[in-house]
């Protein structure tokens, strides 16, 4: 086997070597969602004050992360640097915080000084440590065992399986918190505004549709006029209305190219000869992403909207796209 064929072998050898690893130690956190765990998870829910999570090195990175995950869901949280806690962050713990220390070895120089700084301020200590005698699990109040059986890469020193594992248990615990809460998708919403997934969950139709031109005309409008309503309210379409102005059909470019292709008499037709009935509607109240998945479903790129049965305007597919939410 030449060089070329060598390293391709080994890099796939490498690759599947380590996601089997760090799915066995996923696969074996399961059995950490302990008395403690719940304990731990009742006493964030019940406390009315913030998650401090800290760590060191790789740690402090996944510490980041499940602050970010704690915020999203409901608990606040904050980071702090377990370096710079020892020299003034510290601070910013406020006497009702709970503190989340992160270490695989529960050993590191900086969390064997934070701790005791910690405890004399009489906050509780949470921990997630790989090594359950370890200096940091002996003295927290609630001591979270991350088994890690051996890191992923070949020499067993670099920060992955363990790694992994925190930021799973750290999802555990949130989404835990999360089910107890209640929270729900309007909650998230709140939370999100800003992001595609928060719009969403919270953008509705009648968010979008009146920025857009009305066009609308009757059942026995003469083409010209049809023509002349689509293309002044620039939508390419328009609604066809009863006399009591109920919903009768739509009318688009195709339908317009269809009846040309047909030779059909241009100056004699009405709204109503070329219309398409029963069109497509969506609810003025609904939320802008259902509109979506009906445009999707249809390959259309328009919806008429109706709030009560009563037609209030036009929702495009580029009012989506302009949202984000394509």
């Amino acid at each position: 086997m030449d060089n070329g064929n060598k390293d391709k072998q080994l890099i796939r050898t490498t690759a599947i070597k380590t996601i089997k690893i760090e799915a066995e130690t996923l696969s074996n956190l399961v059995n950490a969602i302990d008395d403690t765990f719940i304990d731990c998870v009742e006493h964030l829910f019940k406390i009315n004050s913030r998650l401090v999570v800290t760590g060191i090195g790789k740690s402090a990175i996944i510490a980041q992360k499940i602050v970010a995950t704690f915020n999203s869901t409901g608990t606040p949280s904050i980071f702090m640097h377990a370096a710079d806690a020892i020299h003034g962050d510290i601070g910013m713990i406020q006497p009702d915080d709970t503190v989340l220390c992160i270490s695989k070895s529960g050993e590191s120089p900086e969390i064997k000084v934070l701790v005791p700084l910690i405890k004399n301020l009489g906050n509780t200590i949470l921990a997630f440590s790989s090594n359950e005698k370890s200096y940091l699990a002996k003295r927290a109040d609630y001591s979270i065992h991350i088994p890690v059986a051996q890191e992923a890469d070949p020499n067993n020193l670099a920060p992955t399986a363990s790694t992994i594992a925190q930021m799973a248990m750290g999802d555990a615990m949130a989404t835990a918190l999360l089910s107890l809460r209640g929270f729900t998708t309007e909650d998230f919403a709140q939370i999100h505004p800003g992001g595609a997934l928060g719009k969403a969950l919270y953008l509705r139709v009648s968010d979008l549709y009146p920025d857009n031109e009305k066009p609308q005309v009757y059942e026995d409008t003469n083409l010209k006029e049809t023509i002349i309503e689509m293309t002044s309210k620039r939508l390419g379409v328009t609604a066809v209305l009863r006399k009591d102005n109920s919903m009768s059909g739509i009318i688009t470019d195709g339908d317009l190219r269809r009846l040309l292709e047909k030779g059909g008499d241009i100056n004699k037709s009405t709204a109503k000869d070329i219309m398409t009935p029963n069109p497509k509607f969506i609810d003025a109240h609904a939320l802008a992403v259902d509109a979506l998945q009906i445009m999707r479903a249809g390959s259309i790129t328009q919806l008429m909207v109706l709030d009560q049965d009563t037609y209030v305007g036009i929702i495009h597919l580029h009012d989506l796209i302009r949202e984000g939410l394509i």
